[in-house]
């Protein structure tokens, strides 16, 4: 917990820097369409992914097969929304890497193998 709580005020002094670095370059008001601008198309695009991958998970269901990509793709593109709603350039950043489905690959890797570690370690247990 003291982790995340050093990283967000990490997070939240460098999206401040970035907002003083780019407002002295463009101005302010263009600084403050722009994130209203990334929010807008960042939440509509995590929408339109999270449909998407739900319609593919309920497809996979019906036949039979479990939908565990889609489980990971949904907590990628759920993560991705959440950065996207947030202020700010370098979460913004974030939130279209794990919400375009091509650039969302590697973090898929990576979740899937840490999940797989967590049930090894007995952290998370799977009952059937």
């Amino acid at each position: 917990m003291r982790w995340l709580l050093l990283s967000m005020l990490l997070l939240s002094g460098v999206e401040i820097g970035v907002f003083i670095w780019v407002g002295g370059m463009i101005g302010p008001w263009w600084v403050a369409l722009l994130i209203i601008l990334t929010g807008i198309i960042g939440v509509s695009l995590a929408k339109q992914q999270g449909v998407e991958t739900w319609k593919k998970a309920q497809i996979s269901m019906r036949n039979g097969a479990a939908p565990t990509s889609y489980i990971i793709d949904g907590i990628c593109i759920l993560i991705g929304g959440i950065f996207l709603f947030t202020p700010g350039f370098v979460t913004d950043i974030g939130g279209f890497i794990l919400v375009i489905p091509f650039t969302r690959a590697p973090f898929k890797t990576y979740i899937g193998k840490l999940i797989s570690k967590m049930m090894s370690n007995n952290t998370i247990i799977y009952r059937k």
